[in-house]
């Protein structure tokens, strides 16, 4: 039975569940408060350059393509698809550095040649990809599309959690295998890309090595954004109706179920079904009135915990850097400074912001020259910092924290850098709290820690209103593409069958 569904929110999570649910027949409208697609994967096109806001690592990509064939088109009509290697060029401050990619020989060769106990390490590495392998297979394969609503869903995976050491952090974990300080970053920093403390986050986040040796680290031909443009051509095609510039103000309801969504400008889009790709805490915050969230109150938001912040530097460059008079840089590049878990303890329990940095540096010209202009480069440097739950005062920190940044980049990596700048944006936490409506500027939502995630993660489906439906970063499984694609698929499953029994 079709149903009038209303979409909050364009960004990977939004678009997914829009197309969807548009392909099973129903009248959906997506809505957006900015002017194009993609929540956090907005594009800045400036003096000729394309910038992603981000996410810039793709995995898993069969679960973009899905949706296509679920639509009965051919993906390769609307997207080409790079492979990336290696996955990633990690730099460490004593100027050494390790390429991690997804072929066993080509790592086990690598950790030999760069461990200080290389027999033990590689050992080490065989038993934990084996590891992560079973994690893989409970944790993704069959947990990551189950919508855990019930106390009892997470009761029956007690036992399989307790059997892959789920209780260890992610560095705890791979500790355990390697002693190589520096393969310890290298095997655990991966929770990064997804919100986390590797010192505090659930080890059964190790199985994103295992999704990347599976399925590869891709790139999309005109970056990020290619992607979102498909997806958003996509969902029209099927019916869709996508309407940017259109900011939620509240979400109406009516004897304990969702009745519509009332917009800034008074206009109201009457709904049987909500799905909310708004950032889950802040939307419960903002679209609900505190009347109608017995849950989610204000003093429960207060204490839940929340991912970091970013820094993000979007510049071009009027030369090419390809390793003539510097360091050869990668596609993805990682940039760990002189302290691991002291950083991270200063960025998510002190929330402090501090005087070193670790970096994600993405050369994206370096695959797809486009997007630049002819003898240009285009770059983005992250920064995680903390959440605005700390004292920062970006107004004033934001310029010196920024001059940190690029002076580093031009000392060890892009040598006359500050030259070169042609173009240039910047974001801090007060984009993710203005622009996106993040609860305290959260770049990945809520904080995945073993008491925040399954059942005790923001459901897909909301306790408060039956027909209110939650997908993205915040809400189960969690962060990263593949997650807020599987949140997407959760939630259409539930609509599918509440429809079904109504």
């Amino acid at each position: 039975m079709s149903q009038r569904i209303v979409v909050i929110g364009s960004g990977f999570g939004g678009l997914a569940a829009a197309i969807r649910l548009a392909i099973r027949g129903h009248d959906v409208n997506l809505i957006d408060k900015r002017d194009k697609p993609g929540g956090r994967a907005y594009v800045y096109t400036q003096d000729g350059f394309t910038f992603d806001g981000g996410p810039t690592v793709i995995t898993a990509p069969s679960m973009i393509t899905d949706l296509f064939s679920l639509a009965g088109r051919n993906v390769d009509d609307y997207l080409t698809l790079i492979p990336v290697n290696p996955f990633y060029r990690i730099f460490f401050h004593d100027q050494t550095h390790f390429d991690y990619s997804g072929d066993s020989a080509t790592m086990i060769d690598n950790i030999r040649a760069f461990s200080t106990a290389p027999d033990h390490d590689v050992a080490g590495y065989k038993q934990f990809t084996a590891l992560t392998e079973r994690i893989f297979t409970k944790g993704f394969t069959e947990l990551a599309d189950r919508p855990f609503l019930s106390p009892m869903d997470m009761i029956r995976i007690v036992p399989d959690l307790v059997r892959l050491q789920s209780y260890r952090t992610v560095y705890g974990l791979v500790s355990r295998y390697v002693n190589d300080e520096r393969l310890r970053q290298v095997l655990s920093f991966h929770p990064l890309l997804v919100g986390g403390n590797p010192f505090q986050t659930t080890s059964i986040y190790t199985l994103i090595h295992h999704l990347e040796r599976e399925w590869g680290v891709w790139f999309a031909k005109g970056g990020t954004g290619a992607i979102v443009e498909a997806l958003a051509s996509l969902f029209t095609e099927m019916g869709g109706t996508l309407m940017l510039e259109t900011e939620a103000a509240e979400i109406e309801t009516t004897n304990g179920r969702a009745t519509g969504v009332r917009l800034v400008d008074g206009q109201m889009l009457p709904a049987d079904i909500i799905v909310c790709n708004g950032e889950v805490a802040a939307a419960y915050q903002r679209l609900l009135p505190s009347s109608k969230r017995r849950k989610y109150t204000d003093r429960r938001l207060a204490r839940m915990r929340y991912s970091m912040s970013l820094v993000v530097i979007y510049f071009g460059t009027d030369r090419t850097y390809r390793g003539q008079d510097g360091p050869a840089l990668a596609h993805h590049d990682i940039i760990l400074g002189p302290r691991y878990k002291g950083l991270l303890h200063d960025i998510f329990n002190r929330k402090v912001l501090a005087e070193d940095h670790s970096l994600y540096l993405h050369m994206p010209s370096q695959t797809d020259p486009s997007l630049a202009p002819e003898g240009c480069e285009t770059f983005y440097v992250l920064a995680p910092v903390p959440h605005l739950g700390g004292d920062t005062d970006w107004a004033r920190a934001a310029g010196p924290y920024r001059n940190r940044i690029m002076a580093f980049l031009e000392d060890r990596f892009l040598p006359n850098l500050r030259q070169h700048i042609v173009t240039e944006h910047m974001i801090d936490p007060r984009h993710f709290q203005d622009d996106l409506n993040s609860y305290l500027g959260s770049a990945f939502s809520v904080e995945p820690i073993l008491t925040q995630s399954a059942w005790f993660r923001p459901h897909n489906q909301s306790e408060e209103l039956p027909n209110l439906y939650f997908v993205g970063a915040g809400t189960h499984p969690g962060a990263g593409l593949p997650g807020v694609l599987s949140s997407a698929r959760i939630a259409d499953d539930l609509i599918a069958e509440s429809v079904g029994t109504s």
